[in-house]
């Protein structure tokens, strides 16, 4: 039995029921206040979703959700990487405040967050699926979390602090968790569901009736695929997230064959070899554990029908990897890559149709404030690269979708700089409750009802601020601030590098012009506004000389 006690059941609040503003559409002394339901996924980039233009795959039910609601072009997260995400999320503050600033830390789940306010207002709430905060959820009547990033098959959870081990795919038993839950809820109360999906996050193992729908497929590659960064800093070329390079055959590609899984394996701790290359077998054979242990979960039948899908992949790897040169090999790769996370969009997609039906079904789909977001955004071969973790536009930058019919105008779009740390003050705002002057977002109530109009008193940057180095692909420290036309970075920390991108002339961020003559006074407006967000939301040590990392974060 693993040691599970951090993950005590959380704590639960006596309802406090308050009235609720006009908002919910009803002209009762006591209307029905609307549910919350938050979905969100893991690494899902607005590049992989049909409703943003994407030409890689199609998201049908997310479309659905795009057609019926508001779709935000331009929302940001304050920190491009998992854990630090969900923390602003819950609690409407940047890192550096709510304290968990890399995956590595523990949530301090004693403070003030979002669930927490709804339940004292009376809501039932739930936390189903990916956590990733290290301590136990707090402020839900019932909570099912994943262990850490979770596992694709038979994966292990921890159930209002019971260990338990559920059979089949991760994500369609994340989606009968959140059903069950409505089925079994008081119906005389409203409730608030944490929907929180491990797809489509790396190794990216698809379902087994997805297994294989992409292999006759060539997808598009990225303008950039094959980069070789110049006009970019040391941290755009020492990073290690490069397809070719950093994609792990074995753990990435899955181009092991039954007969290699069956094998043993074990990380050499000898201290006669040569460092680099005890590094570099032990790299090999951690994503060889890696995937033979997510393998292990499978049922017979289900290794049978996996092993049957990827052997041509595996056949043709053998075949041709003696022959590749550098940059066929990123373009081989990539096509792998893309055909393994988009069959794991669709089990995403298919099962937020799934939970929309049963919605339907019991007359609460349009009393649901209905929010589809990601932790971040994706590289999906932009730059050469695969994860996320920088400042640059494609993880930077999240999906946001809401759907709420009483409220939002139907297939409306809003331009307006929307962050994650919004999402908590909106779900207090929008249940009627009075936003605490502490949340640093700012509620999206405003644009959501006015068919996403952009405030006059809106901001017009977003700030961003990544600590999680040294650590896995090496992606340095950095902040910066994000305008509607313009981008500034400060890479710190075993660097002192600045970089200045025009988002309009340069949308794929090709080109650091942050030393050309031309932009100096564009340079210097960045300066102060970057400064003045810093003073507002109270990173006044940016280049952190009293932080320290800590090392150990599970970050694959």
């Amino acid at each position: 039995m693993r040691n599970f006690s951090y993950l005590t059941q959380g704590a639960r609040y006596a309802a406090v029921p308050l009235s609720l503003a006009a908002l919910a559409g009803c002209s009762d002394a006591q209307p029905k206040r609307p549910n919350i339901l938050v979905m969100m996924t893991d690494d899902h980039t607005a590049q992989a979703m049909s409703c943003y233009g994407s030409l890689l795959v199609e998201t049908p039910n997310l479309d659905r959700l795009a057609r019926e609601g508001m779709l935000f072009e331009s929302c940001y997260v304050s920190n491009a990487i998992s854990g630090p995400s969900r923390a602003c999320i819950l609690t409407g503050k940047y890192s550096h405040v709510n304290g968990f600033t890399d995956n590595s830390r523990t949530f301090d789940g004693d403070q003030q967050t979002f669930p927490k306010l709804l339940h004292e207002a009376g809501y039932q709430t739930a936390m189903i699926g990916k956590w990733h905060l290290n301590s136990a959820p707090q402020g839900f009547d019932f909570w099912s979390i994943l262990v850490g990033q979770g596992e694709y098959y038979s994966p292990l959870f921890i159930e209002n602090g019971a260990e338990i081990t559920c059979p089949g795919y991760v994500t369609d038993i994340i989606t009968d968790k959140a059903i069950d839950f409505l089925k079994h809820r008081d119906p005389a109360k409203p409730f608030a569901m944490l929907y929180y999906h491990k797809a489509p996050h790396r190794n990216w193992m698809p379902a087994q009736r997805h297994l294989g729908i992409n292999d006759d497929r060539v997808f598009p590659e990225p303008y950039n695929l094959v980069d070789d960064y110049a006009g970019r800093g040391t941290a755009a070329r020492e990073q290690a997230m490069e397809i070719g390079r950093d994609m792990w055959p074995e753990w990435d590609l899955k181009l092991m064959g039954p007969e290699e899984l069956e094998q043993s394996y074990a990380l050499d701790d000898s201290g006669d070899a040569n460092k680099d290359d005890v590094k570099r077998a032990n790299d090999w054979r951690s994503s060889v554990m890696q995937y033979q242990a997510a393998y292990n979960r499978m049922t017979e039948a289900e290794k049978a029908r996996w092993n049957e899908a990827y052997a041509p992949r595996i056949a043709e790897w053998r075949r041709i990897r003696e022959t590749l040169s550098p940059e066929e090999l990123v373009r081989w790769k990539y096509q792998q890559y893309m055909k393994d996370y988009c069959a794991v969009i669709k089990g995403v997609d298919e099962n937020v149709g799934r939970l929309m039906a049963y919605l339907e079904k019991i007359g609460e789909l349009d009393n649901t404030i209905i929010v589809y977001t990601s932790d971040q955004g994706f590289f999906l071969g932009e730059h050469g690269w695969f994860d996320k973790r920088f400042m640059y536009e494609e993880c930077q930058r999240t999906p946001l979708l809401v759907r709420y019919p009483k409220a939002v105008e139907a297939g409306s779009r809003s331009a307006a700089l929307a962050m994650n740390i919004d999402l908590a003050p909106t779900f207090v705002d929008m249940a009627g409750l009075e936003v605490p002057a502490d949340m640093q977002g700012r509620s999206l109530r405003g644009v959501l009802t006015s068919g996403g109009k952009t405030p006059a008193d809106w901001r017009t940057g977003v700030y961003y601020h990544y600590y999680e180095y040294p650590s896995w692909h090496s992606v340095k420290r950095h902040y910066g601030v994000r305008t509607a036309d313009y981008k500034l970075i400060h890479f710190y920390n075993d660097v002192d590098e600045w970089e200045l991108y025009d988002l309009k002339k340069d949308p794929h961020e090709m080109q650091n012009v942050y030393n050309d003559p031309g932009y100096t006074e564009v340079r210097a407006d960045l300066h102060r506004q970057l400064e003045a967000l810093q003073q507002e939301c109270g990173d006044t040590d940016p280049d952190e000389k009293e932080y320290e990392f800590f090392r150990g974060a599970q970050n694959l």
